[in-house]
């Protein structure tokens, strides 16, 4: 959990995703995938393919 942080955005990631990716590698996602800026101060969420992560 996140205490005493505010983003400005939350932004959902269609689909699943191998969530066995370093930090890096999702980085590298939102960097390069959806064109933005991962230490924005935004939120970016993604799941599992069983949605149970």
């Amino acid at each position: 959990m996140l205490v005493g942080t505010r983003a400005e955005r939350v932004y959902l990631a269609k689909g699943s995703t191998d969530l066995r990716k370093s930090i890096d590698g999702l980085a590298a996602l939102v960097k390069e995938g959806f064109d933005l800026d991962p230490f924005s101060s935004s939120y970016f969420v993604f799941c599992n393919r069983k949605r149970d992560k």
